[in-house]
């Protein structure tokens, strides 16, 4: 029997992945090895490990898995609909807990914190999104609210939508954010004139731009580090 051949219940006890993760942690599996417990089970050529491999291979990598749809998941020989549910699922899990913001950050004190927040819920979107975090007078988080879809413009992203629910709210400051598909986050000459357009907007009905963060792939411009607020 080739390498090639070998079924997780031939491998020595302590290399299959449940076993593995038991007695050494998560941390001391691959990639290949996780996706393998989510799967459970391969098909009558692969082990569930090999078929991982063979998945995360073909789609260029764990960090591509995001962007695809059941049905892309599902072209994947050996992944049926249970399988592609349970990868959908898991990720959009690990998204959520990137996403909650921790009991004892306190307040928002640095562009990062603030970044961090919506980090991995944006950077693999492939459209535009406007997103404001609420903040109160002492900056800890009152809610995050989605504004809109799209292209970062004038027609989209209006004073009255963004300021409307910090009113109501009763925030004391907001911080913006959008993303960048591309994964560069470099702000456009666009952002630059909508971003001084609500800032000014805010200073008139005395809720302050805090920051605007331009969100790319794992990183993120800070108008206000950058010193254009």
């Amino acid at each position: 029997m080739d390498d090639q051949s070998i079924m997780i219940k031939d491998m020595p006890l302590e290399e299959r992945p449940r076993e593995k993760l038991t007695l050494l942690g998560a941390t001391a599996l691959s990639n290949a090895e996780l996706l393998a417990i989510l799967l459970g089970s391969g098909n009558k050529n692969e082990s569930a490990v090999q078929l991982a491999t063979r998945i995360i291979s073909k789609e260029g990598g764990l960090r591509n898995l995001p962007y695809l749809s059941l049905e892309e998941l599902q072209d994947n020989k050996g992944i049926g609909s249970a399988k592609a549910v349970m990868i959908k699922a898991a990720l959009e899990m690990g998204c959520r807990l990137a996403m909650t913001p921790r009991e004892e950050m306190g307040s928002i004190t640095t562009p990062r914190q603030a970044a961090d927040l919506f980090m991995e819920e944006l950077r693999y979107k492939k459209k535009e999104f406007f997103k404001i975090l609420l903040l109160n007078t002492k900056n800890h988080v009152i809610s995050k609210e989605e504004i809109s879809v799209g292209s970062l413009s004038a027609s989209i992203v209006h004073p009255r939508e963004i300021f409307s629910i910090p009113v109501r709210k009763s925030a004391a400051s907001v911080i913006m954010f959008h993303n960048h598909p591309s994964g560069d986050p470099t702000p456009s000459q666009e952002d630059l004139e909508v971003t001084r357009r609500l800032v000014d907007a805010g200073n008139l009905l005395g809720i302050a731009v805090r920051d605007h963060i331009v969100l790319g792939d794992g990183c993120f411009f800070s108008f206000r580090e950058k010193g254009l607020l």
